[in-house]
């Protein structure tokens, strides 16, 4: 039986890849809804590029738009607004679905209350829904199998020196929902960022030869530059496809139990996940996070199941 998942997602260019790995995987997963919220661009956007990438894949998925900004922040503040929409390099079809009218928030919080099994939410961008759903129905956490997250970072960030643009964007949002007793697996930066997209990646979904690995092709090809050149790595690390990846082939990750909070007050440090790698402290782990990749195995999964779309 497919596992029930919801996607929380802010496409952007990584987003609709982990959405494209999804959606092709009808037998393991079962798509009860997207949910889009502000991040990698304004909200209208997000929710935009989600309904594009159902387009391009003919999937009906309820598409709920949520949080237009952060909690305690103007998303001015915190995003880098990517071009026009966050999604560069190649023209999607336009969508002849619409957005569904009832909020991503109340969405989370009906379908999780009537779920009569646990559901898992795969959590791409911030954090901003997710937090504020529990904060209105905590209850909800019962419903909740465990929550794949990609976000946060041991060792740098990639918008500021300590912290990781998904956890930066919402900081406040991601410690509500990191203390709520859930249970967490975080995918890091210091994880994706060994899942390299090179030239022989993007040849690899051009010779499927099909819309699906053209468009991924395109995307990807325009994606990541800033990293490639700040970093000097030979490719654009592929972050999110990673929490799909996982809940497909679980064992192309292993993890470590850390207790992990995130810092919401130093200017300096806003944002930052503070991940107790080691156990030094004598709190108890609440996240699981990353610790190795298998990085060919996900771009074999990757590969193969565009190929099915």
């Amino acid at each position: 039986m497919p596992r029930s998942i919801i996607i929380d997602c802010d496409p952007g260019v990584d987003d609709a890849i982990a959405l494209l790995l999804a959606i092709a995987q009808p037998s393991a997963l079962n798509i009860l809804g997207i949910t889009t919220v502000a991040g990698n661009v304004p909200l209208n956007y997000t929710s935009q590029n989600a309904l594009k990438i159902c387009a391009l894949t003919k999937v009906d998925i309820p598409i709920y738009a949520g949080c237009p900004r952060p909690i305690l922040r103007p998303l001015s503040t915190a995003a880098h607004v990517h071009g026009a929409t966050g999604l560069q390099g190649t023209k999607l079809p336009e969508p002849k679905a619409t957005l569904m009218v009832q909020h991503a928030v109340a969405f989370l919080i009906d379908t999780l209350q009537q779920a009569t099994e646990p559901i898992t939410l795969a959590t791409l961008g911030p954090l901003t829904n997710i937090a504020v759903a529990l904060i209105q129905a905590p209850q909800i956490t019962q419903k909740i199998d465990h929550i794949i997250a990609m976000g946060g970072a041991i060792t740098h960030g990639n918008v500021t020196p300590a912290a990781e643009f998904n956890i930066y964007v919402d900081p406040h949002a991601a410690q509500i929902v990191f203390g709520a007793g859930i249970p967490i697996k975080l995918i890091t930066l210091d994880t994706t960022h060994q899942v390299l997209t090179t030239s022989k990646h993007l040849d690899a979904f051009r010779q499927l030869n099909t819309p699906v690995g053209i468009a991924a092709a395109d995307l990807l090809s325009h994606y990541g530059t800033s990293d490639i050149e700040r970093y000097g790595m030979p490719g654009a690390p592929l972050h999110d496809p990673c929490v799909i990846a996982h809940l497909l082939q679980p064992e192309l990750f292993t993890f470590r139990p850390t207790y992990t909070t995130v810092d919401t007050i130093s200017p300096e440090n806003l944002g930052r996940t503070v991940i107790d790698w080691w156990g030094q402290t004598d709190k108890t782990p609440n996240v699981e996070v990353a610790a190795s990749v298998n990085t060919p195995g996900i771009y074999e999964l990757l590969i193969e199941s565009l190929g099915t779309l």
